[in-house]
């Protein structure tokens, strides 16, 4: 064991205590599961096997201890099961918001909106929250509504872009359903943005 940098108390104490957050989150999202491929559950068990690792790590650079745990190291192509060369990509995006300021969401859809001859009245199938939010999405790019959730009155929340093999489809062949097909052992990459990983980075880090 090395005297440099070595982990402090405190430090392997809160890799020990994102090891805990992390049990829990992957354990409510295999109680809420919507299927066989849920990626709410595939999330919570990436980020579970990034918590147990590091606190693995700061274990034994601290204590020259280790776990029982056995975490898979990334091998993403161990776990592919599609083709080498796929004849297609799909490309599937998930973006969460919270809508933190409903009226400014409002605001923003009337002013798009311009059609009308003057702004909806609360309660309105046009002035209505779920209204605003068709107009808005309707007029803008889903990546510009992410640069600008918070003049839309937004709160930007957990993201995640799959690249997956697919078929060639016919056009419309899919929309009827367009996320059943989604297979995690045809995923050929990922990119996930979310506050928990912050929030462990910076246990393990005191200074971020």
């Amino acid at each position: 064991m090395s005297d440099a940098a070595q982990p402090t108390v405190s430090e392997v104490r809160a890799a020990a205590e994102a090891v805990k957050a992390a049990i829990d989150r992957h354990l409510a999202a295999v109680e809420s599961r919507s299927g066989e491929n849920d990626p709410a559950v595939f999330a919570a068990y990436e980020a579970l096997a990034a918590a147990a690792d590091a606190y693995d790590e700061v274990l034994y650079d601290a204590y020259d201890e280790v776990t029982p745990f056995e975490v898979p190291g990334d091998e993403s192509a161990a776990a592919y099961l599609g083709p080498d060369e796929p004849e297609a990509i799909s490309v599937l995006v998930r973006r969460d918001y919270v809508i933190s300021d409903p009226e400014r969401l409002r605001g923003q859809a009337d002013r798009v909106d311009s059609g009308l001859a003057a702004p909806a009245a609360p309660g309105t199938a046009a002035g209505s929250l779920n209204a605003a939010i068709g107009v808005l999405f309707g007029e803008y790019e889903p990546d510009e509504i992410a640069s600008r959730c918070e003049e839309f009155g937004l709160e930007e929340g957990d993201s995640t872009l799959w690249v997956s093999a697919a078929e060639p489809s016919e056009p419309g062949e899919w929309l009827p359903e367009p996320f059943d097909d989604a297979d995690p052992q045809l995923l050929i990459c990922r990119f996930d943005v979310s506050e928990v990983y912050d929030d462990e980075l910076g246990a393990l880090d005191p200074e971020r």
